[in-house]
């Protein structure tokens, strides 16, 4: 009994470091997010907000400055002018610290959680986020927010298979998939401290990112203006000489520019070049 009961708080504490891992790589990606616990979650691990900028107040930034520059300096004259508008987007995600591959199940189950969020009655507060809450005998009237931008996150330890990849692809929600493997899974003899990534980018070792249609295409939440692009460790090439696999992250990229990560309270939303990391 003793030991189940220690399997069990075992399992619950890996659960508990992984959700840890996730909030802090997706807030290298701009978004401010807290963990959802107890048996009343909804199937949300996490929740919050993506700050992102502003796609109207951007194309007004660079008309501005492509009427005063030529094209060939407006690229790195954008990351100097005025910061532009932010947008946020609300964001669910759940985790998933389990050793087998991710399958589609469980990105229909995060539709279905996706779904009934929306359905829901919400009480809207501005200064923090939109809660689902139950119909009140002592309060017939429930207020409703403005239409609100929504995006699905699924964070897993263990790979996606190929069907849950098409699985996500083919939804009409917008989707995010992140692999953000076992830091163990990457070594498979001790590597030299030469060899030794960074330690911002070993906390921060992904396995892969991608986004659906639904969110990144041209005719999805974020219009195609944004990329995801992968940064690998520079010494990720001798990392592998020494058995371990190269670190990498994803950054988020923004009409071509480096965007580095801002969530609400820093004092600037910063547009960075590509040596600016």
């Amino acid at each position: 009994m003793q030991q189940l009961a220690t399997g069990r708080l075992s399992a619950v504490s890996r659960g508990t470091a992984f959700e840890s891992r996730a909030l802090e790589t997706l807030k290298s990606l701009s978004m401010s997010l807290t963990r959802v616990g107890g048996k009343s979650d909804g199937g949300i691990d996490l929740q919050g907000w993506w700050w992102l900028p502003s796609l109207v107040d951007s194309q007004d930034s660079i008309s501005s400055t492509s009427a005063s520059t030529t094209s060939a300096s407006a690229s790195t004259l954008r990351s100097h002018t005025r910061t532009p508008g932010r947008r946020r987007i609300r964001v669910l995600g759940q985790c998933k610290a389990e050793k087998k591959k991710l399958g589609p199940r469980n990105v229909r189950e995060m539709e279905g959680v996706v779904s009934r969020f929306m359905a829901m009655p919400r009480i809207f507060d501005a200064q923090s986020s939109v809660q689902p809450q139950p119909p009140s005998p002592e309060d017939s009237t429930i207020h409703q927010p403005p239409q609100t931008d929504l995006v699905a996150i699924l964070v897993s330890q263990s790979a996606f298979t190929k069907a849950t990849l098409l699985q996500a692809q083919s939804s009409p929600i917008p989707f995010f998939l992140l692999h953000l493997p076992d830091h163990s899974d990457f070594q498979t003899s001790p590597p030299s401290p030469a060899t030794l990534p960074d330690p911002d980018m070993q906390n921060l070792s992904i396995g892969s990112a991608v986004w659906n249609p639904a969110l990144g295409g041209r005719s999805g939440l974020l219009k195609g203006a944004f990329e995801l692009r992968w940064e690998w460790d520079s010494r990720s090439s001798k990392s592998s000489i020494s058995g371990t696999e190269p670190a990498g992250r994803p950054g988020l990229w923004f009409q071509g520019t480096k965007l580095k990560s801002w969530v609400d309270g820093d004092e600037n939303l910063s547009l960075g070049r590509m040596d600016d990391r």
